[in-house]
């Protein structure tokens, strides 16, 4: 009966470790396709979060204007980087508009990222090259989406990918990581459903 329970248990240690090789690569080969948007905030203060949505929505109107006719994630980086400077500036006009005392940095930048969920899609946590804004002493909550294919700036402003959204990223992934984001985004709506009827029980 031991050596049952031990067999059984080497097969599910293999079984898991099979599925965490296979989730690494999927992530691995999404992050290799695919440019995020990363906005830190000064703080967590209202006043300093409040200023991080402002920055979000100046400098996402004057990037997807850019943007318009990239085709891959690196003629996007290649336009980001010639225009750095501008995105910067905008980013400061911003906050001094709205009286802060801090400055805006800007860089295209290797950053971890937790799971994340798009409406239906969920990327997986994990190293993806992003542009990445910090203001101020960048201490506070974060804010982030995905620059490359362009599911920012669709729809109803960060919350919704549309079709067009949609065709483009089946296009740059393979069959297998777009299933698997699909997947995985049912997984955290039904999750978050079942969590709901749990609480209000």
């Amino acid at each position: 009966m031991k050596k049952v329970v031990i067999g059984l248990l080497l097969v599910l240690m293999l079984l898991i470790a099979s599925n965490v090789h296979r989730e690494q690569n999927i992530q691995q080969g999404i992050s290799e396709k695919i440019l995020r948007f990363h906005v830190l905030a000064n703080s967590d203060s209202d006043e300093d979060q409040e200023v991080k949505i402002k920055v979000r929505d100046g400098v996402g109107v004057y990037v997807e204007e850019l943007l318009a006719q990239s085709d891959s994630r690196k003629e996007t980086e290649h336009i980001l980087n010639d225009n750095m400077d501008e995105i910067i500036d905008r980013a400061n006009e911003i906050l001094n508009e709205n009286g802060m005392k801090y400055q805006a940095t800007a860089r295209i930048a290797q950053v971890e990222f937790p799971d994340k969920t798009y409406g239906r899609y969920t990327f997986p946590a994990g190293s993806y090259r992003a542009l990445q804004i910090k203001l101020g002493k960048a201490a506070g909550h974060n804010w982030w989406c995905v620059l490359y294919p362009n599911l920012c700036f669709r729809g109803t402003m960060y919350e919704e990918v549309d079709d067009a959204a949609d065709e483009k990223l089946k296009e740059v992934l393979s069959a297998e990581e777009y299933k698997d984001i699909i997947d995985s985004g049912e997984f955290e709506i039904k999750f978050k459903f079942l969590e709901y009827l749990s609480f209000t029980r």
